[in-house]
């Protein structure tokens, strides 16, 4: 069982923390002859695949590695771009590695901000007033798992589908946030939270509940 990552969302929808608990490290290396038999193109500064996922290498994925030495954004080592080098028959046969790509601090920011409003959405969407709105969203691979405070502050677990007890684990994150960043005399509301102490305590309570997933902590 794994916890993926918790996100903490002010009642404005502003991301004010966020953790990495387990990450998946999801790489594939293959060697293409010409001419290449996906579409990659050129995104933020990377290299990304936009069509043609095959063997594990799925659109979205990020160019890492050609011929076992890394990218620098969308640059060989020795400076050649790598699409000008790709499109060169007498390069081939090259390896080339793909991984997921990891999410920018900005990224995070814009993810959690379209957080609020389908929260909203989903409120309105109910048929009974007074909604919860989203408390758990699922998908194949995770479940994204959602608890809001009476005065709007959101906390998001995102875990594996078959992590147990991840609502009582939103409650002892929620208590955490009280008792450190709340209490602490530095802290001011809607901030981002930088706290030693809770997040200390909280890499523990995430540990804690990840070996058991049962309501121990």
């Amino acid at each position: 069982m794994a916890i993926y990552s918790l996100y903490i969302l002010s009642k404005s929808g502003g991301l004010i923390y966020q953790y990495d608990h387990t990450s998946i490290k999801v790489e594939v290396e293959k060697t293409f002859s010409y001419p290449l038999d996906i579409q990659l193109t050129e995104q933020n500064k990377r290299i990304v695949v936009a069509y043609g996922q095959k063997d594990g290498i799925n659109v979205g994925h990020n160019l890492l590695a050609v011929n076992g030495t890394q990218l620098n954004g969308t640059s060989l080592e020795d400076g050649q771009e790598v699409m000008a080098f790709l499109a060169n028959e007498s390069n081939y046969p090259v390896s080339l590695k793909f991984g997921r790509p990891k999410l920018s601090t900005n990224e995070k920011i814009f993810l959690a901000s379209m957080f609020y409003p389908l929260y909203a959405i989903a409120s309105q969407l109910s048929p009974e007033l007074k909604s919860s709105g989203i408390e758990v969203l699922e998908a194949d691979t995770f479940k994204l798992h959602c608890f809001q405070t009476l005065t709007g502050i959101k906390f998001l677990i995102v875990a594996e589908p078959k992590q147990m007890n991840v609502e009582h684990l939103l409650r002892r994150v929620y208590e955490l946030y009280a008792d450190f960043a709340l209490k602490n005399p530095f802290y001011s509301l809607e901030m981002p939270i930088r706290c030693e102490q809770f997040e200390s305590n909280l890499q523990l309570l995430l540990e804690q509940q990840e070996k058991s997933g049962v309501n121990t902590v």
